[in-house]
């Protein structure tokens, strides 16, 4: 019997040692670091010696750039979208367009020479190079606009860039250590960093930190062996652009006045007589009339010279209403931006005009970048020519925040919000402006545009809206007398409605229709214009001479003085 036992005692004694030794090879192996390497190559993703990786400011990006004879090239969506927008380029005329405050630089693509507001330029490397539908811009260039710096690491290409200055935390290594693409010891290893080495903290966790080595890596390192956190100062001398802004040391009180054909130039006295407190007038005198630039115009120079008689200002407007012309395409091109800035710039001088005030409405996304760069290039010939330029935009909202607000409120002289067409012809019934539409709209703009520099623009006209008794919509646009009128002659009343902070009427008229107005009078006016003072904003607009009472001045006076 025990000789039977011992064969059976021999194989359970073994079968334990098996699975000891396995128990403590999987323990072993648990805990102990892998000693596996990533390829450079694999972690930057470069594939060949002209391409790079790009590590901007303590991000590993997917866009790549190009290192041609030695020299970096960043793509143009790189250099956009992080280190500076300014840069704008124009695929149909192979062109590079980039403007300061006060020069409109173009630089061809392929070659070395480019212009400063059309004198000769050189550099000692190519500045521009296309390949197929990827364009790129030497960093050395773009480093003489852009507050940045950059360092080129070797084998793989790897580039450095700095382009955020301000308050970094850096940490000295205590012991040397393994950099792993993420926190725990089975990841593969990056690089290593030794003891007393700096590295940046990026993110720090229970056991591990995310850093930054000095040679463009970002993984993890383990905490013990980092020393402790420390803030450090960054910065780079640099001069930023400044843009001088022609802003008035009063508050702008300007109307439009909606000029028609050049007869209408003549009617501006008897329109002004009842006015009180003006200092600006804008006339509708130009709209782009062709796909390639060209203006319609219906400026006056007796116009002109009544105006400056009655001391107000002339700002003239140039529209983009004519739907027989693409907004996207004239802005999307350089010439045509250049013909239609420079004949409104002759026309300013030639007119003595004191400003231009562009309204180009309903754009859409395609007209974006053409857009701030046709302001952006009018602002340069306005700032030379002293010229007062101010836009028109609707109340911000989210589907039309491409008219880059921020960038408008730097580079121009005035922002006016169009307080208006909350509810407009072919939509549902509803007030043109009430006080809450056009208090967010005025919130909204001074989160990127200086409050000095913002105008609040309001409606003198509002809307009859008729409703049929089989839902049919439609509305008329008429000033505040007529509205009145409508009321009275269908014996309706109006009452303050607490919502909007406006008198609203309706009645039945002799069709059988429901008709609904939200008036537009020195009541909701006034709650509009207490905005100014409320904000400090640089002043108020309205839309349009003519469609006012008299009484309406006496209360823009109190409030944009």
């Amino acid at each position: 019997m025990k000789k039977k036992l011992v064969p059976i005692l021999a194989a359970v004694i073994l079968i334990v040692i098996v699975a000891a030794i396995g128990i403590i090879t999987s323990i072993v192996e648990k805990y102990t670091p892998t000693d596996e390497k990533m390829a450079p190559n694999d972690y930057f993703g470069v594939a060949s010696d002209e391409q790079a990786a790009l590590i901007l400011q303590n991000q590993l990006v997917e866009d790549k750039g190009l290192i041609k004879d030695g020299v970096v090239y960043l793509g143009y969506n790189v250099v956009k979208n992080y280190l500076n927008q300014r840069f704008y380029w124009d695929s149909g005329a192979n062109l590079m367009v980039y403007t300061t405050p006060t020069d409109i630089i173009n630089i061809p693509a392929g070659g070395k020479n480019y212009t400063v507001s059309g004198n000769s330029n050189t550099e000692t490397y190519e500045i521009i190079k296309v390949s197929g539908t990827d364009v790129y811009i030497a960093a050395d260039f773009v480093q003489k606009y852009t507050n940045m710096e950059y360092e080129l690491i070797p084998d793989p290409n790897h580039v450095l860039i700095t382009y955020q200055w301000g308050d970094v935390t850096r940490a000295d290594m205590k012991k040397a250590d393994s950099v792993r693409y993420q926190g725990g010891i089975k990841s593969p290893i990056l690089t290593s960093v030794a003891k007393g080495d700096t590295v940046t903290v990026l993110e720090t966790m229970e056991d591990w930190t995310k850093v930054l080595t000095s040679d463009g890596y970002i993984g993890y390192v383990r905490n013990k062996k980092l020393g402790e956190a420390r803030t450090e100062t960054t910065s780079r001398a640099f001069e930023e652009p400044v843009y001088t802004s022609a802003k008035k040391d009063y508050k702008i009180n300007m109307v439009w006045h909606q000029i028609t054909n050049d007869e209408s130039n003549y009617n501006l006295l008897y329109d002004l007589q009842d006015t009180k407190g003006l200092n600006t007038i804008s006339p509708t005198w130009f709209s782009i009339a062709s796909n390639d630039g060209d203006v319609a115009s219906f400026v006056n120079s007796s116009y002109v010279d009544t105006a400056h008689a009655q001391n107000l200002e002339v700002w003239a407007l140039v529209d983009n209403f004519n739907e027989e012309v693409s907004t996207a395409t004239v802005l999307g091109s350089t010439a045509s931006r250049e013909k239609l800035s420079n004949q409104l710039i002759a026309a300013a001088i030639q007119y003595n005009l004191d400003g231009i005030n562009v309204d180009f409405e309903a754009l859409t996304e395609d007209s974006e970048e053409g857009y701030i760069q046709f302001i952006r290039e009018l602002s340069v010939k306005c700032r030379k020519n002293g010229l007062v330029l101010s836009v028109d935009v609707p109340v911000p909202q989210p589907y039309n925040n491409f008219y880059s607000m921020k960038e408008l409120g730097t580079i121009v002289d005035y922002v006016i919000i169009m307080g208006y067409d909350e509810h407009y012809n072919g939509s549902d019934p509803g007030s043109v402006a009430s006080l809450p539409f056009v208090r967010a709209g005025v919130e909204a703009a001074l989160k990127d545009v200086p409050s000095e520099k913002t105008i609040n623009a309001v409606p003198f006209y509002t809307r009859i809206w008729t409703i049929t008794p089989e839902g049919e919509v439609s509305s008329q646009a008429v000033g505040m007398d007529t509205a009145d009128q409508a009321l009275a002659d269908n014996a309706a009343e109006a009452n303050w409605s607490t919502d909007t902070s406006q008198d609203y009427g309706e009645y039945q008229d002799a069709d059988g229709n429901t008709c609904k107005i939200w008036l537009e009078n020195e009541k909701s006016i006034e709650e509009k214009a207490k905005l100014v003072k409320e904000f400090n904003l640089g002043g108020i607009a309205a839309w349009k001479l003519g469609f006012e009472r008299s009484d309406v001045w006496d209360i823009l006076l109190k409030y944009a003085s």
